[in-house]
C-alpha cells in the first residue's frame, strides 16, 4: 500500500523549499527552480500535519545549530540511487568531496558520471547533502538548486556569515 502524500512550503534564506511527505516520511525536498523536481500533481494535498520536525530541524540547520538530520526519509529511486543518495550523508557536516571521492566510496571509481547523475536526481535536497560534492578542482559544479545555493549552503557550514540569500 502507498502511503499518502502531501506537502508543504516553508520559507528559508534560500528562498522557499517544498517539503513532500509520504505518510510520515520526508520523500522530497525542493527548493524554487529546482531542476529535476517531480510535478507538483504528485506532492499530494497541503498539510501541515507532518512537517513540525523537519521544519525544526531545517531551522536549527539554517542557524548553525544542527550538522546532522534525524527525520525519516522515503526517497524514491532506483537502487543504485538510493546507495549514492545513502553515501552522500556521510559526508561530514563542512566537508566536500569531488565526484571521484563518491564513486571511490560506493565501489566502483569508474561510476563517476553515474554517481554524479544520481547526485543530480537528490528528492531530498539540504538533508541529503548532495550540495557538498564538488568538481576534482573543488569548484562548484551542477546544483539542483542553483550555483548560488550551493555556495550559500557551503559558505554556512564552513562558518560563513551571510544570514539570507532570497
Amino acid at each position: 500500500m502507498t502511503a499518502i502524500r502531501t506537502h508543504t512550503v516553508i520559507d528559508s534564506p534560500i528562498g522557499a523549499l517544498t517539503l513532500v511527505a509520504a505518510g510520515e516520511n520526508l520523500c522530497g525536498l525542493y527548493m524554487a527552480e529546482h531542476r529535476h523536481k517531480p510535478d507538483e500533481s504528485t506532492f499530494g494535498d497541503r498539510s501541515t500535519a507532518v512537517f513540525g520536525e523537519v521544519e525544526s530541524q531545517l531551522a536549527e540547520y539554517f542557524e548553525g545549530d544542527r550538522t546532522e538530520f534525524s527525520v525519516p526519509l522515503a526517497p524514491v529511486g532506483t537502487e543504485f540511487q538510493k546507495r549514492v543518495w545513502d553515501t552522500l550523508r556521510t559526508i561530514p557536516y563542512g566537508e566536500t568531496w569531488t565526484y571521484m571521492e563518491l564513486a571511490q566510496t560506493l565501489g566502483n571509481p569508474l561510476a563517476i558520471r553515474a554517481a554524479a547523475a544520481a547526485n543530480g536526481k537528490n528528492p531530498i535536497s539540504i538533508i541529503v547533502p548532495c550540495h557538498r560534492v564538488v568538481g576534482s578542482d573543488g569548484s562548484l559544479t551542477g546544483f539542483a538548486g542553483g550555483l548560488e545555493r550551493k555556495r550559500f549552503l557551503l559558505d554556512r557550514e564552513h562558518g560563513g556569515e551571510s544570514d539570507v540569500l532570497f
